[in-house]
């Protein structure tokens, strides 16, 4: 197969993936020892992210006409890329997470549902909390002065029958 055959393949490989995806987050890992890179694919792997390293010619031509467009411009270096596929922002938390103990792992740039952000950005988006646990909050928002309502309720009803017994 010629080379360019080869790559083409590999072109292919990274655009099924991001037609796929909900965000895509570019990093900057070098430095990281091979524990700590085991240690963190096996953090996205268990999350369902996809995290690989391409070559930034490969990335370059994978995002073009795609929402992922934006991150043409953060293709300099060695670069890994981790792709989501369900929640969004779960790649940026668990790597953003990491990087405070691992000083060497930095945020280049990330796109997330269409929106290109840089790394200064992708800090910000990386402390949003997941769909879940803003629902959840929510939800126990909702149940406090609920629970308080039914008391309240309760107390009312218990005193009515003393007064009709009167």
């Amino acid at each position: 197969m010629a080379k360019v055959e080869q790559k083409q393949v590999i072109v292919n490989e990274i655009k099924e993936k991001l037609e796929k995806a909900t965000s895509a987050v570019l990093v900057d890992a070098r430095g990281l020892t091979v524990e700590q890179d085991t240690k963190l694919r096996k953090q996205l792997r268990e999350a369902g992210v996809d995290y690989k390293v391409y070559k930034n010619t490969m990335m370059n031509f994978a995002v073009e006409g795609t929402q992922f467009e934006g991150l043409k411009d953060y293709f300099e270096g060695p670069s890994a890329i981790a792709i989501c596929y369900e929640d969004p922002t779960v790649a940026a938390a668990i790597l953003n997470k990491f990087m405070k103990d691992a000083k060497a792992l930095e945020f280049k740039a990330g796109v997330i549902e269409g929106t290109c952000y840089d790394a200064k950005g992708m800090a910000a988006v990386a402390d949003i909390p997941s769909r879940e646990v803003l629902l959840s909050r929510l939800l126990g928002s909702f149940q406090g002065p609920m629970a308080s309502f039914a008391r309240v309720i309760k107390a009312i009803a218990e005193k009515q029958p003393e007064a009709a017994e009167a």
